[in-house]
């Protein structure tokens, strides 16, 4: 039985409609909210609607509003403002005590958190995420930033103290390392953006912040605490194509961070505009192939149950997504029977649809793409071992699971990033730990078994080539406090909260020989509360 048209005489109930085009006319420039003139950009949504003006009632996507289309002059002056900000380190936000950033950091979630269900609102419709995720990421938002805050504060409850070794004694801090350029990712709009945009500012950077593609008009009613709770030229928001705006702003030179979730092309291609690359610092999240082993003597029903939500959960478009299956061949038609039967369970439809799995997708040119991907691996041998495994209606593609795959096949090396689920069999282990081993990326992988004397080998061997190993359960970016990062082309620094602190900023010391002047010198400077960097104040 086919699926049904999800989009077709659709009702959206009351709480969830938008009843007036958001037109964003503003944009956030040196402190001030200035109103935009120019061009803009129409903001489409994932979610189709029947054109009422048409006679036939076709489907198209909504639109829900418009964001300026600014250009490389905004660019630049919005770089100029976050650089004057900053003023070589003698701004006021980088010389600001960590207890007063903190306290503009949490006035700002204080003011973020009023706006939560318009927030929530426009997540679904922009990206297809469900209402239940979406509320999910704006609640892990407002809990990082807390998260965040607090490991900041026992920070510098540790740098509080003075060391003393060899006879010389040393104030030794985190300092700013300058401008930001901030760049999130479409699949979490919101969320990891800011777990860029946060620990950059609360570290004493300035930022020039350019939302992602899709996912944009979120961050509209959060521009007036922006505004509020920084300094001018702190927090930098521009509108428009990337490579318009981001391109001059790395040519200047004058970006000393460069912050970015998204693929790797991109990345060496922004950081090539560079002029001095060995002055320019790296936060990246990359692109994954996260792959599963799984091992005869596993729970079959828990793994089967972990590998569909960790293959199709966001239809898929996680970094930290299963997107390729390695099963043992003992057990893989038991296993194949089991995860297509689980897959035909996922409820689809509208983001609003209560329990809902399966939604639209975002980006206009991906059903084309995973139909690509699946007629290249049908051609080669796979079979789509699901009902109604691909099938598409405008912008919502039903997940096609593939079997059995092969190196000959471009699903099998590329990230998807959508609802495919390569599987392939395996007898040698070294067959699956090869792939892992000869991939261009090194995020992370799980491994399904219940006997440890099997693991213990494996996890020895996959924690030299990933970062993160997950037993008997789905890859995943959280908790957020434990590290997140990959080896390869997968990652570039931490992003954690613990370690996207230390992302954000460097280690600076004041140092003082021992003897008398100095110690005058250091009891006056500790008594008297004329700096800020040395200092022996305990934030609590």
């Amino acid at each position: 039985m086919a699926i049904k048209n999800i989009f077709q005489d659709a009702i959206i109930p009351e709480e969830f409609q938008i009843n007036d085009l958001i037109l964003q006319d503003t944009y956030l420039i040196d402190g001030e909210l200035r109103k935009w003139h120019g061009e803009n950009t129409v903001v489409r949504s994932a979610i189709y609607v029947n054109d009422d003006y048409s006679e036939k009632r076709i489907l198209a996507p909504e639109t829900i509003g418009t964001v300026p289309d600014m250009q490389a002059e905004n660019a630049l002056e919005a770089l100029d403002a976050a650089v004057t900000a900053y003023d070589k380190g003698r701004g006021e936000w980088p010389l600001m005590k960590v207890e007063e950033r903190i306290e503009r950091i949490e006035k700002f979630a204080l003011m973020m958190s009023k706006k939560r269900e318009e927030v929530v609102k426009l997540l679904m419709w922009e990206i297809g995420k469900s209402y239940e995720d979406s509320c999910n990421e704006f609640d892990r938002t407002i809990e990082y930033i807390d998260d965040t805050v607090q490991d900041l504060k026992k920070m510098d409850r540790e740098h509080s103290n003075l060391k003393l070794h060899s006879g010389v004694y040393a104030q030794i801090r985190r300092g700013p390392l300058g401008v930001v350029l901030c760049m999130g990712p479409y699949n979490y709009p919101l969320n990891e953006t800011f777990c860029l945009l946060i620990p950059a500012l609360i570290c004493g950077n300035t930022t020039v912040f350019k939302p992602a593609k899709y996912g944009i008009l979120l961050l509209s009613p959060l521009l007036e605490a922006f505004k509020e709770c920084f300094p001018k030229g702190v927090v930098n928001l521009i509108y428009g194509r990337g490579r318009t705006l981001v391109t001059p702003i790395m040519k200047t030179g004058k970006v000393d961070v460069l912050a970015l979730i998204g693929n790797s092309k991109t990345a060496n291609a922004i950081q090539g505009l560079h002029p001095k690359q060995n002055r320019l610092r790296l936060v990246l999240g990359l692109e994954a192939k996260n792959a599963a082993i799984v091992l005869p003597d596993c729970d079959l029903n828990l793994a089967v149950k972990e590998c569909v939500n960790g293959a199709l959960a966001f239809n898929g478009q996680r970094c930290t997504a299963l997107k390729i299956l390695f099963v043992h061949k003992d057990i893989i038609e038991e296993f194949n029977k089991k995860f297509i039967a689980l897959v035909s369970e996922l409820k689809y439809g509208l983001p609003w649809k209560k329990g809902v799995n399966l939604t639209p997708l975002p980006e206009p040119n991906k059903p084309t793409y995973i139909k690509e991907l699946i007629d290249d691996a049908t051609s080669k041998g796979a079979k789509i071992i699901n009902e109604n495994g691909g099938e598409t209606i405008e912008s919502f593609v039903f997940p096609a699971v593939l079997y059995p795959t092969d190196t000959s096949m471009r699903v099998f090396h590329e990230e998807q990033f959508g609802p495919i689920v390569p599987i392939t069999s395996f007898t040698d282990i070294n067959e699956p730990l090869d792939y892992i081993s000869e991939s261009n990326y090194g995020q992370q992988a799980s491994l399904f078994s219940n006997n440890s004397d099997t693991l213990a080998p494996l996890i020895d061997m996959l924690v030299n080539q990933v970062c993160r190993v997950n037993i008997n359960s789905k890859c995943q970016r959280g908790p957020d406090v434990f590290p997140f990062v990959g080896r390869k082309d997968s990652a570039v620094s931490t992003l954690s909260v613990h370690d996207a602190i230390r992302s954000f900023s460097i280690r600076t010391l004041v140092a003082f020989k021992d003897g008398k002047l100095n110690k005058g010198v250091l009891n006056d400077l500790l008594d008297n509360p004329n700096s800020n960097f040395v200092s022996t104040h305990y934030i609590l």
